[in-house]
């Protein structure tokens, strides 16, 4: 439940009116829509097919960041289909299909951090990381070249070494120790999952699989059941 208002800096809020909210962002999504439609307009006549419009974002801004966001989205697909005719939703995957011949393109690099480029995740604070990441990864690889076709305990071993390293790979923990909201929960996790997959890589490769301890260690973050280690070959 979400109790006030976003009113400004820290001093008193105001309650929370849902119906007001949810006004704000039907109107919100009428005017994003007729954004879309205006830059169609000027698209049109340009190119040689309809024009793709895309238009990604972290999927936590709806209903984290920006608690009526699901509403905003439900808004704005049903406006799209029930107030205009010009535009529609597709898939890329959709879109590919109906226009498979495009010019290739190789965008620069880029990202929705601060200044635009990596700074966020690559910075004095957190430049630690990455050399630890990049020899898990490399080390990862060598294990799926070595077991392409697992079974039993090994397949499975195999799988929470996959799990640790995805892991410990989160942008979550390289950016909250470049904002310092909680940088020793950051670190702590960094150093839990790579230290499990350096467990698992000498389990497989010098000793043997402890089955009780991996049991362990499935429980505490049973994520990605389906991953497959074969991926990293």
């Amino acid at each position: 439940m979400k109790y006030f208002r976003i009113t400004g800096g820290t001093g008193p809020k105001e309650i929370y009116q849902r119906d007001h909210a949810l006004k704000a962002a039907s109107e919100h999504a009428s005017h994003f829509l007729e954004e879309r439609l205006q830059q169609l307009r000027q698209l049109d006549g340009l190119m040689d097919r309809p024009p793709l419009m895309i238009a990604p974002y972290d999927a936590e801004l709806f209903g984290h960041w920006w608690y009526e966001g699901p509403e905003f989205l439900d808004f704005l697909a049903r406006k799209i289909f029930n107030d205009q005719k010009d535009l529609s939703l597709i898939t890329p995957g959709e879109y590919l299909r109906r226009h498979d011949t495009h010019q290739v393109a190789t965008p620069s690099a880029s990202s929705w951090g601060e200044e635009g480029y990596w700074r966020v995740w690559l910075n004095e604070k957190n430049e630690w990381i990455y050399p630890h990441l990049q020899i898990a990864q490399e080390r990862m690889t060598e294990l799926a070249q070595k077991y392409p076709q697992a079974d039993g305990l090994t397949a499975r071993a195999l799988r929470q070494a996959a799990r640790e390293l995805l892991l410990a790979q989160a942008s979550d923990w390289p950016f909250i120790l470049r904002a310092g909201t909680s940088p020793g929960y950051a670190r702590r996790r960094v150093k839990d999952h790579l230290l499990r997959f350096i467990a698992l890589h000498d389990q497989l490769t010098a000793t043997s699989v402890d089955e009780k301890w991996l049991a362990e260690v499935e429980a505490r973050d049973p994520v990605f059941p389906d991953v497959d280690w074969r991926y990293w070959r």
